[in-house]
């Protein structure tokens, strides 16, 4: 994940220290006119009053900040915290000025009231910038994901079509022809070719549409279905209201690949892929599970081996959404692999295909 520094955002106090040396230069221009030595002591001591409170401010406004609250809760608590730390710099600085324990209480309301405001904007320039550099982190984060994203294209045949999935497949079709079944021949090579269109053509994009996805994995298991024949059965429970959220390109391939060769592809029986969506708490769910031989562990651990497919599908994952996203593997006792991804949810509009709930 990025950080601030590789950015070349300023630090915290940096700004702080900066800022107020530009405030305490602003006020003292104000009061050079009367050329009194008393009114500059009393703006020094009333500026370091303040810089101390935003001091203190700070852990505040952060905590506030990292709770992720709406602009209007955000501003009504720091204006809460701004008039409680303008109250008691207001009452420091008069004690420091006066140098009694007698106050003048019309001065004290009205330096409560000014450094009331002063806090409360200092607070809302720091949501302000702690706002922009998000948003520069997202930007930065969405440049590399598009930036990943171009290279899983540029390597489908590699990965997301590896040349043992080609292969296999191209085997199939001489056998076919050897067959005599001229027609399934053809019915797979177009198949081969129009996946290889979907995963070659159109703009280069890091995210699309969930029906787009689920229209290339159904390319994808058709292929492995025509080759793997009635082994293979393929379960699609699709909530038509996540259609439109928005994945990453390609988030399924990998995973349906390795439920293909290392699952399903194993048993002679054959056995079933299962793919549900669905939206739960206002987040994407994704399932995949898959029949399978019971999966062997690595020495020592109680973990099973992950492979590649697993790693860059992870890693794509934590590149688009930080933590914000789950990713769960299991293996059932009975084996077989099941796959639980969460995502945020965010619309992508497009024309949404239908897709179908079974085969």
């Amino acid at each position: 994940m990025l950080r601030r520094g590789e950015l070349g955002l300023p630090s915290f106090w940096r700004l702080q220290a900066l800022g107020w040396i530009a405030f305490y230069l602003v006020v003292l221009l104000t009061v050079l006119p009367y050329r009194k030595e008393e009114e500059f002591r009393n703006q020094t001591i009333a500026c370091a009053a303040m810089f101390v409170a935003s001091c203190l401010l700070h852990p505040a406004c952060r905590s506030l900040v990292r709770r992720s609250l709406s602009w209007v809760a955000f501003e009504l608590r720091a204006l809460a915290c701004s008039i409680g730390a303008g109250m008691i710099a207001a009452f420091v600085t008069e004690l420091a000025i006066l140098r009694v324990l007698r106050l003048i209480w019309i001065d004290l309301l009205v330096n409560i009231l000014q450094f009331s405001v002063v806090l409360f904007l200092w607070c809302t320039l720091y949501f302000s910038i702690k706002q922009w550099q998000q948003s520069a982190l997202e930007r930065e984060r969405l440049l590399q994901a598009e930036s990943e994203a171009r290279d899983a294209r540029l390597s489908a045949l590699r990965y997301q079509l590896n040349p043992h999935f080609l292969f296999n497949s191209l085997n199939a079709v001489s056998t076919l022809v050897l067959k005599g079944d001229a027609a399934g021949a053809t019915r797979m090579l177009s198949q081969i070719a129009g996946l290889l269109r979907a995963s070659l053509e159109g703009p280069v994009v890091s995210q699309i549409s969930l029906s787009q996805e689920l229209d290339f994995a159904r390319k994808y298991l058709d292929i492995e279905q025509t080759r793997l024949g009635e082994k293979l059965q393929i379960v699609f429970e699709v909530a038509p209201e996540s259609l439109g959220a928005a994945v990453p390109n390609m988030l399924l391939q990998p995973l349906l690949e390795n439920a293909v060769r290392h699952g399903v592809g194993r048993l002679r029986k054959g056995g079933v892929i299962e793919i549900q969506t669905g939206l739960q708490d206002g987040r994407l769910r994704l399932q995949l599970r898959n029949s399978g031989p019971c999966r062997s562990v690595n020495p020592g651990t109680n973990q099973p081996q992950n492979g590649i497919g697993l790693s860059n599908t992870t890693e794509r994952l934590s590149r688009l959404y930080g933590p914000d996203c789950a990713f769960t593997l299991r293996w059932p006792d009975g084996g077989g692999c099941e796959i639980t991804i969460q995502l945020p949810f965010k619309q992508i509009v497009d024309r949404i295909e239908e897709v179908s709930c079974a085969q």
